[in-house]
């Protein structure tokens, strides 16, 4: 099996050992976004200003190889409030189109942040 690291400037950085994303297999897995601004390091209030930025750093790794959300097959979420569910789908259901991709969402202890996503997207057929 063939593996392809990304590391992109434009996404915010590890802060440990892992990869911003692998490719692998026909499929781009990223790692757990927060939702850190790449920019300025600011976190915006909220669930779904959270869960929108999350989604603006997953995207510009899926950019990467000329994907979009829209190329997702699984998405894994992390909330660090399950009462925060209806603020973050509504934000999370204004970046997908039908048929949306397959989600667990589940509880987590979160270091300052409510909202943490990964994603696995299909490549295109070569």
């Amino acid at each position: 099996m063939a593996k392809q690291g990304i590391q992109i400037t434009n996404a915010p950085q590890p802060v440990g050992a892992y990869s911003q994303g692998i490719v692998a297999n026909g499929f781009l897995y990223t790692a757990g976004f927060g939702p850190q601004d790449p920019a300025t390091g600011e976190v915006p209030e909220g669930a779904a200003a959270q869960t929108r930025q999350v989604l603006k750093n997953i995207s510009a790794v899926l950019a990467e190889h000329g994907l979009t959300l829209d190329d997702c097959v699984k998405t894994t979420v992390h909330l660090q409030d399950l009462a925060d569910f209806a603020e973050f789908n509504a934000a999370y259901a204004e970046s997908f189109t039908q048929p949306y991709p397959v989600r667990t969402t589940v509880g987590s202890q979160l270091a300052n942040i409510l909202v943490e996503i990964d994603v696995v997207a299909a490549l295109p057929a070569a």
